[in-house]
């Protein structure tokens, strides 16, 4: 077995920043005096957003690349990856405390949004074309006709 030694090292640099998103929620929470929710402020609530929405999508994009590195694909492949994963995520809290409609905003927003839906359908569909999908339709259709002739017996006994 391949141990995924390149997604652990991203994993440890994600972790950092999602370190630095809760310390983030934990200090304007603080400073705003609002231990649940947001209190109404606009930049608490886009750090809570940026620190959820790093949960959301890390962990099953993760999980998926590690599956990828385990079952051989290559080191660069991982390398992009992971690389990807952690820009998007760069770019999701930079956007989220950027004035909306800004430049900033719509291009890190923007950004983060592709590269993170890019990956998760990248890293899915990849997945899926690994299956083996001739045995899956050779059990399928032995499981067809098996119906087919049970439900031809049970026709025959019926009609006697």
């Amino acid at each position: 077995m391949h141990v995924p030694a390149i997604t652990a090292n991203y994993l440890a640099i994600l972790a950092l920043i999602y370190a630095a998103l809760a310390l983030q929620v934990i200090r304007l929470r603080r400073s705003n005096a609002a231990p649940f929710n947001d209190g109404g402020n606009e930049g608490l609530r886009s750090a809570i957003r940026a620190h959820g929405n790093f949960m959301e999508y890390v962990p099953i994009i993760a999980l998926m690349v590690v599956f990828l590195e385990m079952s051989g694909a290559s080191p660069l492949r991982i390398h992009l990856l992971m690389g990807a994963l952690v820009l998007s995520r760069l770019l999701h809290p930079l956007g989220m405390s950027a004035t909306p409609g800004s430049l900033k905003f719509m291009i890190c927003r923007s950004g983060s949004i592709f590269l993170t839906i890019g990956l998760l359908v990248s890293c899915a569909l990849t997945i899926l074309s690994r299956l083996p999908w001739a045995a899956v339709a050779d059990e399928i259709s032995d499981q067809a006709i098996a119906m087919i002739e049970f439900l031809h017996v049970v026709q025959v006994i019926l009609t006697l």
